[in-house]
């Protein structure tokens, strides 16, 4: 099942959208600030990176001297759309020309132990690369037996070689993805959706301090490059961009890691309870204050910035805490939906309520679909609420994660 669900995603090109080299480099440059020797006598392997393509590779490869890599492996998918072509990630390099007639679709490998200057020209780039590839110098470059899938003996094989894992997987098998990376025990620096860290397989490893959010925020969407015939159809227009022929997807994704960064270790700066309902720039904390929850022994923080400092007790604050997230500062308990709250058990069922649209009219939807959610009591007019024959009204808050200040 879970081979046919990669299968149809790559099918349909909705995993298979390019990270931009820009956002790469400043992502991993981060890492090495915090430590330059990050990477150093390191394999790094790039899993689910069409080599032809990637700018994971490209951006490896060019810094293979600088990080001082042991080795640099990357591996592409069986439907490679130039596979076994030119090398269009080496820009106007011929030094491969393309194969006659209709080119064999094979999943590939390179294996990188070193890079130098072939061609004596006192420069280091991807025209030395290519040239060390064509005539196989020091490196390996050939097609895999298997389609390349993450979870293939071969693949697998590669992996545990290596050390440090750094890629773009598929977002659809992200859970199997991070699941195999913690069974081989490895360092990884990778791309998922947001909302990913509310998964009952992922939020734990959040709560336990074995993954965290890499360096970029998270409150900035990323744009990856779409692939010539992606179907964007279905997505909202606002988030493709067309820029100099260029066809961009804006989505709420974002780095995690399991490994240091100085960023995660930065006091966030917290104002008082009294100052927050003072001095807060949100209207809604200056008019409603802290909201307790109807079904959680914790209060509402709707805002990062609006965690108090001087507050002992449970908070629900947004996912995108962990942008913030120090955990010198803060203990991570739990979450609401998801069965992730063990520490802050909800208290109260809506089973005996039914969900209406902001102007009255029934959904149709009991109140059970809210249950484990953060419920607050009452109705902003804006989203749909829940209601019981006794008229009491709630509503739902979006997905939060319940934390206490250590430092108290």
């Amino acid at each position: 099942m879970a081979t046919s669900n990669l299968v149809k995603a790559k099918n349909e090109k909705n995993d298979e959208f390019y990270t931009q080299y820009v956002d790469i480099q400043k992502e991993i440059e981060a890492y090495l600030e915090y430590n330059p020797n990050v990477f150093r006598k390191k394999v790094v392997y790039c899993n689910c990176d069409d080599p032809y393509e990637s700018n994971f590779f490209r951006y490896f490869i060019l810094n293979f001297k600088r990080f001082g890599l042991k080795q640099l492996i990357t591996t592409s998918y069986k439907p490679s759309p130039i596979a076994n072509t030119q090398l269009e990630l080496f820009g106007s390099d011929k030094t491969l020309p393309k194969t006659k007639g209709r080119p064999k679709l094979t999943a590939n490998k390179f294996i990188i132990n070193d890079v130098y200057d072939i061609d004596g020209d006192g420069e280091f780039n991807l025209k030395d690369v290519a040239q060390q590839l064509k005539i196989n110098k020091h490196n390996d470059w050939e097609p895999l037996n298997g389609d390349g899938d993450f979870r293939s003996e071969e693949c697998i094989e590669l992996l545990q070689k290596s050390d440090i894992v750094v890629t773009n997987p598929p977002f659809s098998l992200f859970r199997d993805y991070v699941q195999q990376l913690f069974d081989y025990k490895k360092k990884f620096i990778i791309i998922g959706n947001k909302n990913a860290v509310t998964n009952k397989e992922i939020f734990p490893l959040f709560k336990e301090n074995k993954m965290w959010v890499g360096t970029t925020t998270y409150n900035k969407d990323i744009l990856f490059i779409a692939p010539s015939g992606a179907d964007l159809s279905k997505k909202p227009k606002t988030a493709v961009r067309e820029v100099d022929g260029i066809t961009y997807l804006r989505s709420p994704s974002v780095w995690f890691t399991n490994i240091e960064h100085g960023r995660r270790h930065k006091i966030l700066p917290l104002m008082t309870k009294a100052e927050n309902i003072k001095f807060s720039k949100h209207k809604e904390m200056k008019e409603k204050g802290y909201q307790k929850y109807d079904n959680y022994d914790a209060i509402e923080i709707p805002f990062t910035d609006a965690i108090p400092s001087d507050y002992k007790g449970v908070m629900g604050v947004p996912i995108s805490f962990l942008d913030k997230y120090n955990p010198d500062q803060f203990e991570i308990l739990g979450s609401t939906q998801r069965g992730c709250h063990n520490q802050v058990p909800d208290t109260k069922k809506y089973d005996d309520y039914w969900e209406v649209t902001p102007n009255g009219k029934k959904t149709g939807s009991s109140g059970g679909k809210t249950n484990e959610n953060g419920n607050l009591l009452g109705n902003d007019g804006k989203k749909n609420y829940f209601i019981n024959n006794k008229g009491r009204i709630i509503q739902s808050t979006y997905s939060r994660i319940f934390i206490k200040n250590k430092t108290n």
